[in-house]
């Protein structure tokens, strides 16, 4: 009788245990591919970099000029993709405009520092 209420006891542990972790994984999952907003900002890349201890994720920052001699607001972005993230740093010191998705409520800054994904970058003539 004993055994039998240690496995059920097992059980219902392995239950809690995982059953948290399926509705974390698909929460994360949610939030990574479906986008609270989509948009365009135009600017120059000024700052490029490839960061993290563990998740490497490129990280940038777009300085948006409204008009000459204003000061720059930044655009901060997280590029997961290494093709979008080599044109990125084939534009540098160019005018370009970054196309971007917004997820929020992502869980863990292991996908990214920001909520900003660049999915794709056009060079300004």
């Amino acid at each position: 009788m004993e055994q039998s209420g240690k496995r059920r006891w097992g059980l219902w542990l392995g239950i809690a245990l995982t059953v948290p972790l399926l509705l974390l994984a698909a929460y994360t999952w949610l939030v990574l591919h479906w986008s609270y907003s989509t948009g365009e900002r135009a600017g120059y890349v000024q700052k490029f970099s490839n960061k993290g201890w563990v998740c490497k994720t490129w990280e940038g920052e777009l300085a948006m000029v409204s008009m000459p001699g204003t000061m720059s607001e930044k655009f901060y972005f997280t590029v997961r993709e290494e093709a979008v993230a080599a044109k990125i740093n084939n534009s540098l010191g160019k005018k370009v405009t970054l196309t971007y998705a917004q997820h929020v409520g992502i869980p863990t800054t292991c996908f990214g520092d920001t909520e900003y994904f660049v999915n794709d970058i056009k060079v300004i003539e």
